[in-house]
Parts: C-alpha cells; sequence; structure tokens
C-alpha cells in the first residue's frame, strides 16, 4: 500500500485531527489554515473525477466537466481498479442511492 510509506507520528495526527471536525464550516477553515487554495481545489478535483467514473462518464465528460487532466482522470481510475476502495465506500456514503462503479479486479 502506498499510504505505508507515510505512515506515522505525523500523519496520525493529521488523521486525528480530521476526524475531530465537527461540521463543514470547521472543515473549511481548517484546510485554509493547513493547505493552499490550489491544493484544496486539486483534492476537490480528484474526489468529483472519482465520483464521475463512478456514474461510468467518459474520460472526455470527465475533462469538460472537471478540467481535470486524462492523467489525473486514469491516475483516479487505476484506484478503482487497485486501490483501497475508499473512493467508492465515501462516495456510496454520500450518495446511497446512486449505483457503484464495478472495477475488474
Amino acid at each position: 500500500m502506498q499510504i505505508d510509506k507515510i505512515r506515522g507520528h505525523q500523519t496520525d495526527q493529521l488523521f486525528k485531527a480530521v476526524l475531530e471536525l465537527k461540521n463543514i464550516e470547521e472543515c473549511y477553515k481548517f484546510f485554509d489554515d493547513l493547505c493552499t487554495i490550489s491544493e484544496i481545489q486539486s483534492l476537490a478535483q480528484r474526489f468529483e473525477v472519482a465520483h464521475l467514473l463512478r456514474l461510468k462518464k467518459t474520460y472526455e465528460t470527465i475533462k469538460k466537466e472537471t478540467g481535470a487532466s486524462t492523467a489525473t482522470i486514469s491516475r483516479v481510475r487505476r484506484c478503482f481498479d487497485y486501490g483501497n476502495d475508499t473512493y467508492d465506500e465515501m462516495l456510496g456514503r454520500l450518495y446511497p442511492d446512486e449505483k457503484p462503479f464495478q472495477a475488474s479486479k
């Protein structure tokens, strides 16, 4: 797993802090202090790419709707195929009525 390369006290502390956030306004404030606007936008864009992939949208449609490069779309797609299934898990919690992406593992 990629995450094993960054596992440690500092990362644990960061993730524990995220888990302590109480609402979306706290999230905005915390991430505003923690990240650049560009970093937040990149994370949000990847998550939206994941959502559109889950909806089985084409790369061209995703590129038009999000402005993401095909490299970014491909990276997110690889996470669906070979990752930890957390994009699908989180999107399933946010959109329980949507049909999930079926990866070929």
